[in-house]
């Protein structure tokens, strides 16, 4: 018995995940070179650097990290795992109680742009094989000020970018979508949204009747272009706005808020903590700075 399952769409959609990280990568390196004004405009442009990890039980990844003078701080990771959930684990996963074996591959990125007029975002795509297959991800961002105008406007902008994508697919995905990503990046503790959501979805494959898995695969695709057109776009909008350091501090705390939901819910990172992934590439989600 092979130390994984295995899936015809398993090999596509790691090839895919990698392709999207480079066209990623590429635009985030492009903004950096084109900061003309601001007070961090006479650093360097930000270039990544790239570490691969192996996983001892199996698989492994590369972790993409750039600290520039646009982006104070992103992360752009790829992985592919593989091996047997252990056995308090198995039961949280779809098809792993039957057969504990596993593989996972995927994209994850964070932006942390310097400027608190620029929001910082996720984004998350994914593939998983146990006895069942389904994909999963989204995009959310989190503009610093929630309720001003310059946010709200690129909040729509980013959603727009989603409903084109999900449209394309089903007209009930964003609606659905939007709903769980909403529910999904919450803060109980505190008693609000991480920031002003986007989409989120999983279990796209054997959980959806009627759907095929090339569909979903399609649909996938379609929602990591989704953020290639609209977050480089916002970025490029804010990053020659000046701020105060009142908007900094006001980013910082907004920060903490993003800290404390990666480390008590996001589900992601409890998932690669628990599978054996690479720590400093799960945790490079978390900002540079923050305050509480």
């Amino acid at each position: 018995m092979s130390s994984h399952v295995t899936h015809p769409f398993a090999e596509p959609a790691r090839a895919w995940f990698e392709t999207l990280r480079d066209r990623i990568c590429a635009e985030f390196e492009a903004i950096e070179e084109e900061l003309a004004e601001g007070p961090h405009a006479g650093l360097p442009a930000g270039r990544f650097t790239y570490t691969p990890w192996q996983r001892a039980e199996g698989g492994g990844g590369t972790m993409g990290l750039m600290r520039g003078r646009v982006f104070e701080k992103v992360g752009v990771n790829v992985s592919t795992v593989f091996g047997e959930f252990s056995p308090e684990f198995r039961k949280q996963i779809p098809g792993a109680e039957e057969d504990p074996r596993f593989l996972a591959t995927g994209i994850s990125l964070v932006a942390h742009p310097r400027s608190p007029r620029a929001a910082t975002a996720h984004m998350n795509t994914r593939f998983i094989c146990t006895t069942k297959a389904w994909f999963g991800g989204g995009g959310d961002i989190t503009p610093m000020d929630k309720e001003s105008a310059e946010s709200l406007e690129d909040a729509a902008f980013f959603h727009a970018a989603y409903q084109r994508a999900c449209d394309r697919h089903d007209p009930t995905y964003y609606p659905r979508f939007k709903q769980w990503c909403e529910e999904y990046f919450y803060l109980p503790h505190r008693g609000e949204t991480r920031g002003l959501g986007g989409i989120f979805y999983d279990w796209l494959g054997d959980r959806t009747p009627g759907k095929g898995i090339e569909a979903d695969f399609a649909f996938t695709k379609d929602v990591g272009l989704a953020f290639l057109e609209s977050y480089p776009a916002i970025v490029r909008r804010r990053m020659h706005e000046s701020w105060t350091e009142a908007e900094r501090q006001h980013q910082l705390l907004r920060r903490g808020r993003y800290v404390e939901f990666n480390l008590l819910h996001d589900r992601g990172t409890i998932f690669g903590l628990k599978t054996g992934g690479n720590v400093e590439a799960i945790l490079m989600s978390l900002p540079p700075e923050a305050a509480w």
